[in-house]
């Protein structure tokens, strides 16, 4: 069946899952509250909506803003709300982009897009969207002028990157010529948000501007490689596998594998079979695995989990933050 399992590879492991669902709870449930008490004439409308906010839980970004706010010796529930604005926000853009992806499924569950429809779909996306950008306003308006300014502008610069970054990788779907190169500073813009987040809880909570920007600087880098290890994991998803060549750029694994001549053709050929069965994706993660190209890319990300953990511990922040986001750090590359 092959050497590489899908139970062995998460997208997070579950101790990082409980940390950062622990710390970002109120964040998620005050999202919860202000979504489901939103007035939705429209039954269908007010099905999609609730059907999202009780479905998995967006819970790394509010939780990253804890971490951050607790790391330089912030009040966490000084960030719930803006927590709750932010996870409301994603929600909408995640929608939106499901739409543009025409994703179906998503870990093992049907998406709004896939339960709903596209046209549903969209104004689901927009509700979130409306109402966390309220939300925001509503916690800027507490705070003096310069953290607003501050707060205000790195949420509108990363999720315009965010934005510039999924009008790339259409560009580039449409030409049917992303590369490796390209789907690696795509991954980047990518990672805004989590920069922008840490950001954010460092300037709620006080934190001098040299700590701030470390904190941001992680973020980055945990994003980018999150965004990496979950392009690996896509690769044992069988129709997101199938549908990467037309719908969506192929993983960023199966990018580089499509480097190598003597492999192209094998990875097309089971990439265009009517069916993927369980043996033809294990054949097919065997293969990605085992490429050079691949592994050079598994050892750049240990190198750069290790850049970051050398800067985390030597930082002058709080002790249980630290152990957090070092545990959180290593996970990304756990199992690859």
């Amino acid at each position: 069946m092959g050497r590489y399992s899908r139970k062995s590879v998460n997208r997070l492991t579950s101790k990082v899952i409980d940390i950062l669902a622990k710390k970002g709870e109120a964040a998620y449930i005050r999202a919860k509250e202000i979504i489901l008490n939103m007035r939705i004439d429209c039954e269908l409308l007010r099905d999609a909506v609730n059907y999202f906010i009780k479905g998995k839980r967006e819970i790394q970004h509010p939780g990253l803003l804890s971490i951050a706010c607790e790391a330089v010796g912030g009040d966490p529930n000084s960030v719930t709300d803006i927590g709750a604005a932010i996870f409301l926000i994603l929600a909408g853009v995640h929608i939106h982009d499901d739409i543009i992806d025409e994703t179906r499924y998503k870990d093992g569950r049907l998406t709004v897009y896939g339960k709903f429809g596209k046209d549903i779909a969209l104004l689901a996306g927009d509700a979130f969207l409306f109402e966390g950008l309220t939300s925001l306003f509503n916690f800027c308006q507490r705070l003096d002028d310069n953290k607003k300014k501050r707060i205000l502008e790195l949420i509108r610069t990363s999720f315009f990157e965010i934005g510039n970054g999924e009008a790339y990788e259409i560009a580039f779907r449409r030409k049917k010529c992303m590369s490796p190169k390209s789907c690696i500073e795509y991954l980047k813009m990518r990672a805004a948000v989590a920069e922008a987040v840490m950001k954010i809880g460092g300037i709620v909570g006080n934190g001098e501007d040299s700590i701030v920007e470390n904190l941001g600087h992680y973020g980055r880098t945990l994003g980018f490689l999150s965004a990496i290890r979950d392009e690996f994991i896509d690769i044992y998803e069988l129709e997101e596998s199938k549908r990467g060549e037309t719908c969506r750029c192929m993983p960023l694994p199966l990018l580089f594998v499509l480097q190598d001549s003597s492999m192209r053709e094998k990875i097309l050929r089971l990439l265009r079979k009517k069916k993927l069965t369980e043996v033809d994706i294990c054949v097919l993660v065997d293969i990605v695995m085992e490429n050079p190209a691949v592994y050079k890319l598994k050892k750049t990300m240990k190198g750069l989990v290790d850049q970051q953990l050398h800067l985390i511990r030597k930082a002058n922040i709080t002790k249980d933050a630290k152990l957090n986001l070092e545990l959180i750090l290593i996970s990304v590359v756990e199992d690859l």
